[in-house]
């Protein structure tokens, strides 16, 4: 899938994408990268709202497995199970997302247990970044459950 495609999905489908003026700046096999302006993500200490920074992660991480799941041709309403965020620096402007899957091994396996039994979970991590520096990390499980295209 291409940048150009998951982002006009994600601003179709979830209207927080939009509001957040959330653009997809790189998808590969290994991550999706999302970035988005301060602007209409601050807070009154004028730095990221720590919901638009964790709304991030989860939408970077969450994009990851729907664009795998498409290319592996697998129907599924893809939910978010659990997440644990950890805010190591406040975001002063523009800010990213990149996700990473917590065990690129376990892709076989989730995928698998998907066709067999029509639900998996699968843990994905994802940094937050701003001005090149770690500003955060991302820990969410997340839940594929079949579904008809």
């Amino acid at each position: 899938m291409l940048a150009r495609d998951l982002e006009q999905y994600l601003h179709q489908q979830i209207p927080l994408c939009r509001a957040m003026r959330v653009q997809v700046a790189a998808v590969d096999a290994l991550g999706v990268t999302l970035s988005a302006p301060l602007a209409p993500n601050i807070n009154h200490h004028e730095t990221v709202f720590g919901g638009s920074a964790s709304a991030l992660a989860i939408l970077a991480s969450w994009s990851l497995i729907h664009v795998r799941l498409r290319e592996a041709d697998l129907a599924a309403r893809l939910v978010i199970q659990r997440n644990a965020v950890e805010y190591e620096r406040p975001i002063a402007g523009d800010f990213s997302a990149r996700s990473a899957l917590e065990s690129e091994e376990a892709w076989p396996a989730f995928a698998a247990l998907f066709s067999r039994r029509g639900r998996a979970r699968l843990t994905v991590l994802a940094t937050l970044e701003h001005g090149g520096v770690r500003a955060g990390r991302f820990s969410g499980q997340f839940v594929a459950l079949r579904s008809e295209r």
